[in-house]
Parts: C-alpha cells; sequence; structure tokens
C-alpha cells in the first residue's frame, strides 16, 4: 500500500483532489492556508515532471538561479535522474499530490510536464492551493477540461501559461499585425500542415505481458487513463498516439501551429468541424479500425464563423504527411512551409506563408517582401522570444494575477478547445454502430454542428461522449 494512503487526512487529500474532475472542488483549510511569500525576489518552483520537455522548461524557468526550483516530482525515476543531479537539494516524490501537500508552503509555483491525460488534475489541484502554473501543450486532455481550467484561473487568481512557446516569438507579433492590419485584405482560409506524427499511430492496441520496471510508478502514470497493463510501446513519447494519453498530432502540434491564425484572426468556438482519416488495411478489402490509437494521418476542415469586421473563415488542417497544394505564387522550386510543416493565410488581396511558430512570415509572391513597405509590429516583443518564454511567466508571477503572459489560460484555453475539436471529429470519424447484419454504420463521418457555449454537437449526439472522457477509480471521487 502507497504510503500516503496510510495516513487519514492524506487520503482525504488525494481523495478531494479527484474530485476536480466533476468542476471545482473545496480544497481542506489545513491545506490551503492563507498563501505563502517567497522570502526573497526568487520565485519557489516545483516540477510535476522531470524528464523530456522538462529538461528545457525547468532550466529555463531556473534561469542560472535568478529563481528556486524547491521540488520535483515524477512517476519514472529514470526520467528524473538528470534533474535531480541538477537539483539535488530539491525534495522528490512520485505523486504530485503527495509533494503539493508536504511543500505546499514552500511552493510558490508549479510547471507542468507530463502526459496530456493528467495535465488537468495537475493544474487544478495547484491552482486551487494557490500556485501560478505553467502547463505544456496542449493544455488538456479533452474540450471540458480545457474550459474548466480556463475558468479556475480567473476564479483562483493565479498567473498561467501554456508552453507553446511560439506565443512568445517575434515572428507571432508580426503575422497577428500585417493580418490585422490588412495586409492581404480579408482572410477566409488558413490551411495548417505538421509532419507529425513522427511515431507509430493507426496500430492495433499492444498486447503480451510485461515486467514493471522498477523505477516506474504504474498506477500513477496511468492516473485518469483507464487501466492497460504495462507495456513498453506506452512509454517514452510514443504515449501520444494513444488516445488514453495522449491528443496525437493536433495536440501535439496544433497549439504551436494553428496559435498563430487563432490570434491573427481573433478566432474564438468554432461552428463547425469535419474531418477525413487515413485509412489501415489489414488484407485485401479489409479495413481495420484502431479506437485506442490516433489515424495515421487526417485532413481537418474548422470553421469559425465572422467577428468584429472579419468574415467567416475555414482553416484546413492536415496532418500525417498530408500537405495543401502549393500556392500558385509560390515558384516551382522555393520552399513550402519548413521541415516540420507551415501556414499559409489566403486573403481577399494575396497571401502570407509561414513557419512552426509563425516563423519567416512571408508574402507571396515571395518578391512582394521587397516590394511592400511590411508595418512594424504593434504588439510589444517577448524578451528572449520564444527562450523567454518561460522566464515570461515567471516574472509575471512575482507581479502577481493580471500581468501579462504570452499563453495565459484564457487565451490557450479556447485555442485548446479549437485544437481538440478536431480530434473529437476524428473519434467520430471511426465511431461505428452495428446493424442487424453485422454491417458498420459510420454516421459519424459527416460534418458536425457545435455550440460553443455549451460544448455540444447539435447534429451527431455520440459525439458529445467526445467533449468529456470518464476518469478511473479514486480520480472521479469515488473511494477505494
Amino acid at each position: 500500500m502507497p504510503a500516503y494512503k496510510k495516513n487519514n487526512s492524506r487520503r482525504k487529500f488525494i481523495r478531494n483532489t479527484a474530485l476536480a474532475a466533476s468542476g471545482f472542488f473545496i480544497v481542506p483549510r489545513y491545506v490551503l492556508g492563507k498563501g505563502y511569500t517567497a522570502p526573497s525576489d526568487k520565485l519557489n518552483i516545483a516540477g510535476i515532471g522531470v524528464g523530456g520537455k522538462a529538461e528545457v522548461n525547468l532550466p529555463y524557468a531556473f534561469n542560472k538561479g535568478s529563481d528556486n526550483i524547491v521540488a520535483l516530482c515524477d512517476v519514472d525515476d529514470r526520467q528524473a535522474v538528470n534533474g535531480r543531479k541538477r537539483w539535488p537539494k530539491a525534495p522528490y516524490y512520485k505523486d504530485f499530490r503527495q509533494m503539493l501537500e508536504k511543500e505546499n508552503k514552500n511552493i510558490d509555483a508549479v510547471i507542468i510536464t507530463t502526459p496530456d491525460h493528467m495535465h488537468f488534475v495537475q493544474a487544478m489541484t495547484a491552482m486551487q492551493l494557490g500556485k501560478h502554473v505553467y502547463c505544456e501543450k496542449p493544455l488538456t486532455h479533452d474540450i471540458y477540461e480545457a474550459r474548466m481550467l480556463t475558468r479556475a484561473a480567473a476564479k483562483y487568481k493565479v498567473v498561467t501559461q501554456m508552453g507553446n512557446q511560439g506565443s512568445s516569438g517575434d515572428d507571432t507579433r508580426l503575422i497577428e499585425t500585417w493580418v490585422q492590419d490588412g495586409l492581404i485584405g480579408d482572410v477566409h482560409t488558413v490551411h495548417v500542415w505538421t509532419n507529425r506524427p513522427t511515431w507509430p499511430q493507426g496500430i492495433p492496441t499492444p498486447k503480451g505481458k510485461f515486467a514493471i520496471p522498477k523505477e516506474v510508478d504504474w498506477e500513477l502514470w496511468l492516473g485518469t487513463a483507464p487501466y492497460r497493463g504495462f507495456n513498453p510501446t506506452y512509454l517514452p513519447a510514443i504515449w501520444r498516439g494513444w488516445v488514453d494519453f495522449g491528443t496525437g498530432s493536433l495536440g501535439d502540434m496544433g497549439c504551436h501551429f494553428i496559435d498563430v491564425p487563432y490570434r491573427a484572426l481573433k478566432l474564438g468556438y468554432p461552428v463547425a468541424v469535419e474531418t477525413s482519416v487515413g485509412s489501415v488495411y489489414t488484407g485485401f478489402f479489409q479495413e481495420a479500425i484502431y479506437p485506442d490509437s490516433y489515424p495515421p494521418s487526417a485532413k481537418t476542415h474548422i470553421r469559425f464563423p465572422a467577428r468584429e469586421n472579419m468574415p467567416a473563415v475555414e482553416m484546413v488542417w492536415y496532418d500525417g504527411g498530408i500537405r495543401p497544394k502549393r500556392p500558385v505564387e509560390l515558384l516551382p522550386d522555393e520552399e513550402m512551409g519548413e521541415y516540420d510543416g507551415g501556414i499559409i493565410f489566403e486573403g481577399t488581396k494575396g497571401k502570407i506563408m509561414a513557419g512552426l511558430f509563425g516563423r519567416n512570415p512571408t508574402l507571396l509572391p515571395t518578391r512582394k517582401m521587397k516590394e511592400t513597405e511590411l508595418p512594424k509590429s504593434k504588439f510589444g516583443f517577448v524578451e528572449g522570444g520564444t527562450e523567454g518564454h518561460q522566464q515570461q511567466w515567471v516574472k509575471a508571477c512575482k507581479q502577481g494575477y493580471g500581468a501579462y503572459t504570452s499563453s495565459s489560460f484564457d487565451k490557450s484555453g479556447p485555442l485548446t478547445e479549437t485544437v481538440l475539436m478536431g480530434n473529437l471529429a476524428v473519434h467520430s470519424y471511426n465511431h461505428f454502430e452495428t446493424d442487424a447484419k453485422g454491417n458498420r454504420k459510420f454516421n459519424g463521418r459527416k460534418q458536425l454542428l457545435w455550440d460553443g457555449e455549451n460544448m455540444r454537437i447539435t447534429n451527431f449526439e455520440p459525439a458529445n461522449q467526445f467533449v468529456r472522457r470518464k476518469y478511473r477509480g479514486n480520480w472521479n471521487g469515488s473511494s477505494e
């Protein structure tokens, strides 16, 4: 039995943490307290997740000692080796709930760098304890969670940031200015593509029994996800391709690429979405559906209504190696986007092309870059650009709630909802019912109409099961 269950007060704390899944919950007074002010101008930061992307996030926040890393947590000791060597005085835990309980008075802020399915409960728990939160992208695993974190950030008045560092880049601000100044007229279509997945997708659920590595707490790694026996194909970053844990290509790169047009076009909730996905065949005319894995590729259309002085716009997302048609303005040998993917804005007076994070924004045809007087950014640049994303959040935490960050949850929450709308369409596309003859009927393969305010698909009820997932065990508030 885990040590934290031996103490009744800890058990109550953990059980209450699980209630975050159903909305806001009440944190016990003995845990919440009155908050804590650091004795110096250094921010005391805890890391939930120590390996992988945390090996970038934590050092940038630490900033060569300008701030403190005061506690570390990871369910896999192998992932934590480098972090524990770098900050040997920081107490180390496997359960984030135990860390937040024991180190509560020592922590000002939390950086979350874990698989997608755990973002919500970790961020919500930290915010309810009054901690500022930096959470990797995508903000959450499902749409409902994103809406709840957006509301929670305002309710608990904490400084937040999602880990889409391109939102702090200079080029994002340039494109935002160019589009809103009407440089290419009214934008009606945006194409966005990525080379992801760069991991296996569209594959069957792994089988076989494997010994759990002694360094891994598999129960804690699964967390809110349905129970599955340990399999090495779920680790490390390959978890992104499994529906229970990750959010596929869209979750991985959508918050980077889509963020640029989302800001520039002042997009809000979409009104419709439809998709088509790459098929997988196991034999002649034997189509396979692997609902536990995201498809190998997808093309998704997301439609937004007119807003302010901007017309309705359609965003088209491509992944798995699919790319849009080359613009006629682009010469045959000129590069389209970048290796990672790209963005093309189509307006009534021209086109803009860019790469990841909006890098290298270019008018098409490219000769226009020399012929056109380009407006300077009307938005302030972030110190350090994309590499200053973590420190921007750190400095804002010191200023307090209301200080600007590039991807605060009021911005990144709605962005995440839009990104996850694509996944909802993918899930619906592969959702089937079986008729009396045993034939599959894929009724979700159509345009889905979205009521953003109420988070509902209005013309295909089965799709609404993908708006909010169910948590297992005590993560949904039940006691063991």
